[in-house]
């Protein structure tokens, strides 16, 4: 009977570490962005996961002037800021189809940051992957995360940098 008992503790123990392990690997495995402002200030944290149609990126901010912003997958690995024109044009705007859009363009998202200047939301980039592929956010030595500031009047060229993350793969 101890024995039976031994083995039933045993295999429970197995069960809780291999989940555990399995949660660790889960975690570490989706990319986590850390996105600065243009002083080099943590403004929050972009978390890439695997969607069936694209990348899923789910954004926790603080600390963004309140209101519509847009946001953007950029082609270089680099946000030095405080324009952060280091990242590039957006990711795969070379190779868009004519018509079609860049691979970093995510259609019909803005991102809306509360008055107390937060904003938690989740968005697929329907265009990129996590893989190995020319369409991988880790393609080239990786890519970044840009959000926007969307002006209200309009205007001829892209609306200033706010915010930049860079994203490369997790070792």
């Amino acid at each position: 009977m101890r024995i039976l008992a031994s083995l039933v503790c045993l295999l429970f123990l197995s069960l809780g570490a291999a989940a555990v392990l399995d949660a660790h690997s889960n975690a570490a495995s989706k990319p986590t962005v850390d996105i600065k402002n243009g002083e080099g200030h943590s403004i929050g944290t972009a978390v890439l996961s695997e969607a069936p149609h694209g990348v899923k990126i789910k954004l926790d901010i603080k600390n963004l002037p309140p209101g519509e912003h847009s946001l953007h997958i950029h082609q270089v690995a680099k946000c030095e800021g405080p324009d952060f024109k280091s990242a590039g044009p957006h990711f795969g705007a070379a190779h868009a189809d004519h018509g079609g859009i860049p691979a970093g363009d995510i259609p019909d998202f803005s991102l809306i940051v509360a008055a107390d200047g937060t904003a938690h939301v989740t968005v697929v980039a329907p265009n990129v992957t996590l893989g190995t592929d020319d369409h991988s956010v880790f393609s080239n030595g990786g890519t970044a995360i840009v959000i926007h500031a969307v002006s209200a009047g309009a205007s001829s060229g892209a609306p200033p940098r706010i915010a930049c993350g860079v994203i490369t793969k997790p070792e």
